[in-house]
């Protein structure tokens, strides 16, 4: 090794048992899929952590598994000397992360804390989000990476809302979730609050409502996505004031959340683009 990669090396602590602190650290934010109390969350593969990296996010440790090290030696020289950096056996990395063919790279990360200021600041131009009752990760994750790609102001996470942090929303986020303002809010609250802003609340639904080329979504909005099956409840449907549906072949039943999303975010952009031209 030259004398860099003899320095890079050195920065990699050897992590050899199961009970190492950092690497039970590592275990237990993947297994519950939360943020822990100081705010810091587990993240796996390469292109996430590279996201991580260019989105400023706080790193605390990150580990390579010893099949990896080639990859260390390139992250490294983008790590601070403060960033804590591990080398782990294949086996031992392999029983701390929760895929089943692990690309050799994870780390605990500070994610940034955004409030419903920073959400409804930039919601006058934009649609705000607001998820009830989402469990399935893919379709939050897809909810994120849409809402950064069509420039929602943000995206707000009722009750029974899988977590944000959960491995499986990051990974299909890619990498999003560092980025869009999210908040977790309590659902009958966030709706008279959104209301008394002015904001028309808009319901998704699968069979009936206004076809979606002829809805409006340039004004204050807040568009309410429902969980998988069920989707809004009839109460909180009620509470709308416009319900929106997305015309599809009569062949499937109902588009997912995530798909569903998209495609409003995307009309609710393309309305956004045709004023400003105006």
């Amino acid at each position: 090794m030259s004398k860099p990669e003899t320095a890079q090396h050195n920065r990699l602590r050897s992590i050899e048992g199961r009970h190492n602190a950092s690497l039970k650290q590592l275990r237990k934010a993947f297994a519950s899929g939360e943020a822990a109390s100081d705010g810091v969350f587990a993240i796996e593969g390469i292109r996430i952590l590279e996201e991580a990296i260019r989105s400023g996010l706080r790193l605390r440790t990150v580990f390579f598994a010893s099949s990896a090290e080639a990859q260390a030696q390139r992250f490294l020289p983008q790590l601070g000397t403060h960033v804590e950096t591990a080398i782990v056996p294949d086996r031992l990395f392999a029983t701390a992360v929760p895929t089943e063919a692990p690309q050799g790279i994870a780390a605990l990360v500070q994610g940034k804390v955004f409030g419903l200021d920073d959400v409804l600041a930039k919601s006058r131009t934009r649609p705000v989000i607001v998820v009830v009752g989402l469990q399935d990760p893919g379709n939050l994750g897809t909810i994120l990476r849409s809402a950064e790609a069509f420039g929602a102001a943000g995206v707000l996470l009722g009750e029974g809302t899988v977590s944000l942090f959960n491995p499986k929303v990051v990974r299909a986020s890619a990498g999003s979730v560092f980025r869009v303002a999210a908040v977790e809010v309590e659902i009958s609250n966030i709706l008279d609050q959104l209301r008394d802003e002015k904001f028309r609340l808009l319901a998704t639904s699968s069979h009936k409502g206004i076809p979606l080329p002829q809805a409006t979504l340039a004004r204050p909005l807040a568009i309410l996505v429902g969980g998988e099956g069920a989707g809004l409840s009839r109460d909180l449907i009620a509470k709308a004031d416009e319900i929106i549906a997305i015309p599809h072949s009569s062949k499937v039943e109902s588009l997912n959340a995530g798909v569903a999303t998209s495609i409003i975010l995307y009309e609710a952009a393309r309305q956004r683009s045709e004023l400003q031209r105006q």
